[in-house]
């Protein structure tokens, strides 16, 4: 009988064990972040989505071509948060939607513009940040040589040629450029720019899982159903709230 019962708590023991997630991660505040509360709110809901079904999130933080590298590969079990494309979908079981990502054109007040198609900005002074994807039409218009786009090692970078007046636009997550401007620009300069309601590209960011590991099809339901019950909670609307409220331009 104490045979059994060493039996059973071994066995629950391993399941227990067995019950947590390997993910990477990166450096992109306010969603993600090794030193962020939560590491970030994208972090945040991806963890309690996994704990409403019983699984821990074990976070590691890499650069991020690394941590999708590691994930690919299935040295680690998958990675928070990215893009869909046919090319994932391939390499990783892709979650439901975890946040939305919305590109929007940043100008110096001083400097209005409109816009309604990628061929409006022709003619403009532009940049982006190495790596990044701001939609079919803007990448292929810069690809064809359409868009004259300078393209800059960080977002950061991209915002202080803004200020500069050496650019006239600079796309940016809108809650990503929001908070990097209260945390590494004054006051003053944060009033004297804008960005454009029309977004450049609006995106759902996916919880990727690799298809390297054997239960990986049946983790990313339990994470789906988890993210499912935390959305129906209202916490997931209440952690995006609670990121954007102390954000704006002009305090």
């Amino acid at each position: 009988m104490r045979f059994a019962l060493l039996l059973i708590a071994l066995l629950c023991g391993s399941i227990q064990a067995a019950d947590s997630v390997r993910l990477t991660n990166g450096e992109w505040p306010p969603y993600l972040g090794e030193h962020l509360p939560h590491h970030g709110v994208a972090s945040r809901i991806v963890a309690e989505a996994f704990a409403l079904q019983g699984v821990e999130v074990r976070w590691e933080f890499h650069p991020w071509a690394r941590s999708l590298k590691m994930a690919e590969k299935g040295e680690r079990d998958g990675s928070a948060v990215w893009l869909h494309s046919s090319e994932r979908e391939r390499l990783f079981h892709i979650s439901d939607p975890v946040v939305e990502s919305g590109y929007y054109l940043f100008h110096r007040k001083a400097h209005e513009f409109d816009w309604a198609s990628v061929e409006d900005l022709r003619g403009l002074r532009i940049a982006g940040t190495r790596g990044y994807d701001y939609g079919e039409a803007f990448q292929r218009a810069e690809a064809d040589g359409e868009l004259q786009v300078v393209r800059l090692n960080s977002d950061e970078q991209g915002l202080r040629q803004l200020l500069a007046g050496r650019i006239d636009v600079f796309p940016l997550d809108k809650v990503v450029g929001f908070d990097m401007l209260h945390r590494h620009f004054s006051p003053a300069e944060r009033a004297r720019l804008s960005f454009h309601p029309l977004p450049l590209r609006s995106d759902n960011l996916h919880l990727l899982l690799s298809r390297e590991i054997p239960g990986n099809a049946e983790l990313i339901e339990r994470f789906n159903r988890g993210l499912a019950q935390l959305r129906e909670s209202g916490k997931v609307a209440q952690y995006l709230l609670e990121i954007q409220q102390p954000l704006s331009l002009g305090h």
